[in-house]
């Protein structure tokens, strides 16, 4: 897919459909430092930490659904699934961001934290890009990567919807990538940063569409 010039671009050409050849999809952070079977089955019994149970319940009833039956939908139509996720690249958190040591941001090396849900996880070879900032492009070698595979549209989803979610669309953009934004596979801590973050990016950033908008996309 040729980049329009100049002259040429124009607000209709981020709404183009995804070119299966030129697409990737990247999953943000959906690791067990979010969700587990544990903490979601606290929360739907109401037990546990109160105030993660609409998060908690928004990924297991909405969020984890939607992203199997897109996951499976791409790798039918062949296109690069990939992952993010949260972790050091040592034991100790040594070589971590100095936002995510103020913040208290620590997921070590190897540890169960950060591996990918299982019921959204990595097929095969699929690709998993560890990082300690809210945005992978500008913590890792993910553009690198994604030149090499020839991608120029993404789509993007997953956790948390107004953070790293919301960062790496921007940072997309800005790298020249055609984005896909989906708010049915995206969630945050609170509805309505999860509705501002979608509504910041819808139409500036990215296209918004629904899980089964994308997946008509895939099967066409």
């Amino acid at each position: 897919m040729a980049h329009p010039s100049v002259e040429n671009a124009s607000v209709a050409d981020r709404e183009k459909p995804i070119v299966k050849g030129k697409t990737a999809l990247l999953s943000i952070d959906m690791q067990y430092t979010e969700w587990t079977p544990e903490t979601a089955a606290a929360a739907k019994a109401g037990t546990g930490d109160t105030s993660k149970h609409a998060y908690l319940n928004r990924l297991s009833d909405v969020v984890i659904p939607n992203q199997q039956r897109l996951q499976a939908a791409a790798r039918a139509a062949g296109v690069e699934v990939m992952f993010t996720v949260i972790e050091a690249l040592t034991a100790d958190g040594r070589d971590i961001s100095l936002d995510h040591k103020i913040s208290g941001i620590f997921v070590p090396k190897g540890s169960y934290e950060a591996k990918v849900i299982e019921e959204v996880g990595p097929e095969g070879d699929e690709i998993v890009i560890p990082k300690t900032a809210s945005g992978i492009f500008n913590s890792t070698n993910v553009e690198y990567v994604l030149r090499n595979l020839g991608v120029e549209q993404l789509v993007i989803y997953g956790v948390c919807s107004d953070q790293c979610v919301e960062t790496s669309v921007r940072d997309a953009c800005d790298r020249g990538f055609l984005v896909t934004l989906l708010p049915d596979c995206c969630a945050t801590h609170d509805k309505g940063r999860h509705d501002r973050a979608m509504d910041a990016l819808d139409g500036h950033y990215a296209r918004t569409r629904t899980t089964d908008e994308l997946i008509a996309e895939l099967e066409a």
